[in-house]
């Protein structure tokens, strides 16, 4: 069960709580896309919870459908409004809320109405009780990195999770090369290839057989996927690093394709590179006072339990 209070003891030194009065007074609300059973009586809460506390609701263009209200407005339009904003939804949602709003440093809560919720750790049962603390001030902030991918001089895209270099509506394997901060690496034939971050580390790269990073680690995890040699491991390099991937051999790049998120896709021309760096600016998480990463993984994927008899 997710503890709201504030816990006696030392807390874990990569977490931030505030306790002090909260400077939350405008509130953003980010809507699942999609309809889902409880999505419309999670916001009608959401919206009685704020009003009792005299903030201002800024519903997105969704929520403010689903609650009959005027004046709902794009994710883009809202961060420039906002002090905190709340996506409510599984971590899809999260993930696009979190890629639009990074470069304007607006905090961000999750409401889980999702199946897994890594990342959106508060349930409708406990807004009430967690929202209202982390309302208060009473939270713990983690800050996390996105990664930017470029092809050739297209314009940048951002991905929470992965950038993912993958073959496209054919069945053999694809051939490309890997430099990091310029050195040469390898040219791999396989299906693919995951560029991760820790927080993308228990997503696509953890089905891919990738290593499980913790959030606060400074690095990256970049995983084969199906690689046709015993050699090609997981390799983990530092947060910093410049990743350059370039497609080559007999593979043809239209056969190729580029996945930030699951969600955008890009393509790759024969004479481009794929260029991977850390993003400047994080995502500022906020979870409820008490939040373990550790105890998320026992939950969510049943890691670390004995078998059962």
């Amino acid at each position: 069960m997710l503890v709201c209070e504030l816990l006696s003891g030392d807390r874990p030194s990569n977490h931030k709580v505030n306790e002090t009065t909260t400077e939350f007074r405008r509130i953003a609300i980010i809507a699942k896309p999609d309809d889902v059973g409880h999505l419309k009586s999670t916001l009608d809460l959401l919206q009685t919870v704020l009003s009792q506390r005299g903030l201002t609701m800024l519903p997105d263009t969704r929520a403010a459908s689903l609650l009959g209200m005027r004046g709902g407005q794009p994710i883009e339009s809202l961060a420039a409004q906002c002090d905190l904003a709340i996506a409510v939804g599984g971590d899809g949602t999260l993930l696009s809320t979190a890629r639009l709003l990074a470069d304007h440093q607006i905090p961000l809560v999750g409401v889980n109405l999702g199946r897994l919720g890594f990342l959106v750790d508060i349930s409708p049962n406990d807004i009430q009780d967690c929202l209202v603390a982390v309302l208060e001030g009473r939270y713990d902030e983690d800050r996390r990195f996105l990664l930017s991918a470029q092809v050739g001089d297209h314009t940048p895209v951002l991905a929470f999770n992965d950038v993912v270099l993958h073959k496209w509506n054919i069945a053999r394997m694809i051939e490309f090369e890997t430099w990091i901060n310029g050195h040469f690496v390898y040219t791999q034939r396989s299906d693919g290839l995951i560029i991760s971050t820790p927080t993308g580390s228990t997503a696509y790269a953890l089905s891919g057989g990738g290593p499980l990073l913790t959030p606060d680690l400074e690095a990256i995890a970049l995983v084969p996927i199906c690689p046709h040699t015993l050699s090609n491991r997981p390799i983990v390099v530092g947060a910093d690093s410049a990743i350059e991937i370039s497609v080559c051999g007999h593979t043809d790049p239209t056969e190729v394709r580029i996945t930030c998120d699951g969600a955008t896709s890009l393509t790759i021309g024969l004479d481009e590179r794929l260029r991977v760096r850390r993003h400047a600016t994080p995502v500022r998480l906020l979870h409820p006072v008490g939040h373990d990463h550790f105890n998320v993984l026992r939950a969510k994927l049943g890691w670390g339990e004995l078998p059962k008899n």
